[in-house]
Order: C-alpha cells, then sequence, then structure tokens
C-alpha cells in the first residue's frame, strides 16, 4: 500500500529487461532515473507490453516495472494482453495514490492509458516521440487525444501531428542528456566521422556510406565509424566492399551506450542522414561530446550551434569535407538540454491542468 507519496505510471512498448541493459532506450532510461533523483518521494511504476519477453515483475534501479511479454502478438493474445495490463493498473489504482499515467508514443499504450484514465478521472499524457505522428499511424483517431493530452518531443513533431491528425500537441519536451554519463577526461579527436543508430531503411546509412566515399576523394585517409545493428547490416557491408571502403569505415555492430558515447567524443562530424526523424536523442548526445553535426530532419525552429541542417547529399558531403580540412575548425561541447531539465519540464505538465 503507498497512499502517501505520488505515483506516475509509466506505459511503455519496451523497457531494459535489467540494468546492464543500456541500449534498450537509453533517453527514457535517462529521464525516469532523473525524476527519481529530482523528485525523491515520486514513486514510478513502469508497465512494459512488449519487451522483454517475459512475463514479470522486477525492480531496475529501485523502479517497479511489470513487464507483460506481449511479443507484438495480434488477435486474441492481444485481446489477452490489454485485460491484464488493465487488471494491474485497477490493482494499482488501489494501492497507490496515483497523479496520472504517462505514455510513450502514441500507440497501444497512448489507447490502454487514455481509456483508463478516462474511466477513473485521471491525467494521462502521452509523449510523441517519432513516426508516431505520420499520417498512416491509426491511433491518433482511435485514442482521441486532444491538444492539451499530448506532449511533442520536438517542433517538427508538433507541426507534423497537427498536419496529419488536426490536433495541436500544447507541449513540446525536447531530448535531454544525462551529462554525468560522460568521460570528461576525453579530449583527443582522432576519427572524422561518425554515425549511430538502428540499420533500417529509414535512417538511409547506404548516404552515409556514399558521402564518406566521395569524402575520401579529398580525404584519403578519412576514418569513419558506423554504430549499430539491425537488418540492413549485411547490405551496408556490401556497399563497404562496393565502395572499396574497407580501410576507412568500421562498423562496429550494436554497442553499450557508455561505449556509443565514448566513440562520439573521439569524433569530429556526426552525419545523420535519416529521412525522418522526431529528435534523435543521438544528435544532442554528440553535440555534447563535441561533434559538429549535419543533418537533412531540423527537429527545432531555434538555431542550434554546431548543427548543420542540409538538403542533400551533396550538401552533407561538402558541410562535412568543410570542417575537417579546416585546420582552425572548433569541437565545443554544446549543452542543448539536460535530461534534469527535461524531468522537471514533464512534472510541471502533470501540474498544469
Amino acid at each position: 500500500m503507498n497512499k502517501e507519496n505520488d505515483t506516475l505510471i509509466i506505459l511503455s512498448p519496451g523497457f531494459p529487461q535489467n540494468e546492464a541493459d543500456t541500449t534498450c532506450l537509453p533517453m527514457q532510461q535517462s529521464l525516469i532515473l532523473a525524476l527519481k533523483n529530482n523528485f525523491p518521494r515520486l514513486t514510478i511504476i513502469i508497465l512494459s507490453f512488449q519487451y522483454p519477453y517475459v512475463e514479470k515483475k522486477y525492480q531496475w534501479h529501485g523502479t517497479t516495472v511489470f513487464s507483460f511479454n506481449g511479443k507484438n502478438k495480434g488477435g486474441i493474445k492481444r485481446l489477452l494482453l490489454r485485460k491484464k495490463i488493465n487488471t494491474t493498473l485497477k490493482e494499482l489504482l488501489n494501492t497507490n495514490k496515483i497523479i496520472g499515467l504517462l505514455s510513450f508514443w502514441c500507440g497501444e499504450c497512448a489507447l490502454v492509458g487514455k481509456r483508463f484514465a478516462d474511466k477513473n478521472n485521471l491525467k494521462h499524457f502521452c509523449w510523441l516521440l517519432g513516426q508516431d505522428a505520420k499520417k498512416e499511424n491509426k491511433y491518433p483517431k482511435r485514442t482521441a487525444l486532444k491538444g492539451n493530452e499530448l506532449i511533442a518531443l520536438s517542433d517538427f513533431l508538433q507541426d507534423e501531428y497537427e498536419k496529419n491528425h488536426k490536433e495541436r500537441p500544447k507541449y513540446v519536451v525536447p531530448a535531454g542528456i544525462d551529462t554525468k554519463q560522460f568521460d570528461n577526461s576525453i579530449k583527443e579527436k582522432n576519427v572524422d566521422i561518425i554515425a549511430a543508430g538502428s540499420l533500417i531503411p529509414i535512417k538511409q546509412y547506404d548516404i552515409f556510406i556514399k558521402a564518406v566515399a566521395e569524402i575520401k576523394k579529398q580525404i584519403p585517409d578519412v576514418k569513419a565509424v558506423l554504430i549499430g545493428d539491425g537488418p540492413q547490416k549485411k547490405m551496408l557491408q556490401l556497399l563497404i566492399e562496393e565502395y572499396d571502403l574497407q580501410s576507412n569505415i568500421f562498423l562496429t555492430g550494436e554497442l553499450p551506450h557508455p561505449e556509443v558515447l565514448q566513440w562520439m567524443q573521439w569524433s569530429k562530424v556526426f552525419l545523420h542522414p535519416s529521412s525522418y526523424e522526431g529528435f534523435g536523442v543521438v544528435m544532442v548526445e554528440a553535440l555534447y561530446a563535441g561533434c559538429r553535426v549535419i543533418s537533412f530532419c531540423k527537429p527545432m525552429q531555434q538555431v542550434i550551434e554546431q548543427w548543420e541542417v542540409v538538403q542533400s547529399k551533396k550538401e552533407m558531403e561538402e558541410k562535412a569535407i568543410h570542417i575537417l580540412k579546416d585546420t582552425n575548425a572548433t569541437y565545443k561541447s554544446i549543452t542543448f538540454f539536460t535530461i534534469d531539465t527535461i524531468a522537471k519540464k514533464m512534472m510541471q505538465i502533470f501540474g498544469d491542468q
């Protein structure tokens, strides 16, 4: 029974299976730790719908997690999953002083959260985090969330959701970083170009490889690193061989999050060729790591120091070459938002009703 302290329920498609699982939703991990640190009297309980692939209750850094092992199955199994989650929510309502629910992405979590909150007169907010703002997403119509129940990860997603679903998210809470995760003793930058993310079509890492091939024509010993794993890994390896870049591009595979940050700190330019991006936290991390960021996507309306937004592969290549050839180029550590600031913004929203 926990009727004294305020309790925040977080609904997520997935969550780390243990404290060593640093690659699963690193920004969300940091947010929850920041909420715990900044609001020590707040109880946080996480309901993870699909992953980990085990049904259990466990502790993660002192936070209670319920995983339901949904495995993204449909049909009757999805209905049974929702029934189990609703049963757990009812039990939590009877034993906790719930101040509200926060759903990650406008999907099944938001649908379950919205319905339960409405039925029990609770606050519910949905954090739009990327492709859930697209027109193809059917959940906005099913959830019927109003603007004052929606939090966008970026200015871009705020506009995109309004354009596609005729409802403007009232709030914008962008990506933030935990500066304590960085090794500030790292000063040397011996990697020219880096990229990091899931090796999937929308990220367009074929453009990254082709850009390195063009840059190599002017900087023959250019050193590039691509961090990540995914279904396009084999295709990208073949592309590296096709362009004879085996000595220029190092494909690391998936790495623990702390190692990704180290690679960023060793690097000069962070290329992000994704065709669609809500607000990749990797870009904010790269800025803090002292990288010059070049991307196609512009998540925020404001100009961000050391971040270049380009319109084409050719322009991306030209910007990178200009920076790498400039002997006076600076690589400052830029702090956009810390995760502590993001945690406080999120809690202000729960009090803004």
